[in-house]
């Protein structure tokens, strides 16, 4: 049994578990801020002003898609930020060709535009990059597994507590 997995026994004292808790949640919002440093400095890199940080983001999470502005609202990835609006702007920039549904007159589609696939495949090499980047860094593959393995057990986790609050289990 691993020392994170000790940690969390019933056994462990509570200021403990609250302690690193809080610890990986000022973790995550640091590491969050830091990656969207991380993203503006690469569309400087390349000279790129008329987008942002969120915007490249969610620009490389649609990537080849067709998309409902719901369903990209719906995925949730947008700390922070307006989907609407930043799709309006990203069309108004010619990053984004967005199109009235077939089948449902009231649904918005989006797609990338030519302009948007080539950011998109900007921001992918910059992936890329990091990924090589990470092979002779002190980060190594078990890290990076188990690390998400943890955030996916948080986020179940904050899930099962909205899920619990919204059937009136907690005020």
């Amino acid at each position: 049994m691993s020392t994170h997995e000790t940690e969390m026994t019933p056994s462990a004292d509570s200021s403990e578990i609250r302690r690193e808790y809080l610890e990986a949640i000022k973790l995550i919002e640091r590491l969050h801020r830091q990656f969207l440093e991380v993203v503006k400095t690469e569309l400087d890199r390349i000279g790129i002003e008329d987008i942002n940080n969120i915007q490249a983001l969610i620009l490389f999470n649609i990537g080849d898609e067709d998309l409902t502005v719901g369903e990209l609202t719906n995925r949730g990835y947008y700390l922070g930020s307006n989907v609407s609006y930043n799709v309006r702007k990203m069309v108004e920039n010619a990053y984004l060709i967005q199109e009235r549904s077939t089948h449902d007159r009231r649904s918005i589609r989006v797609r990338l535009s030519d302009k948007g696939l080539a950011l998109c495949d900007q921001i992918g090499a910059m992936f890329d990059r990091h990924a090589a980047a990470l092979m002779t860094s002190s980060v190594v593959l078990g890290d990076l597994s188990s690390a998400s393995v943890s955030y996916r057990h948080l986020e179940r986790f904050w899930i099962s507590m909205l899920n619990y609050n919204l059937r009136g289990g907690a005020a």
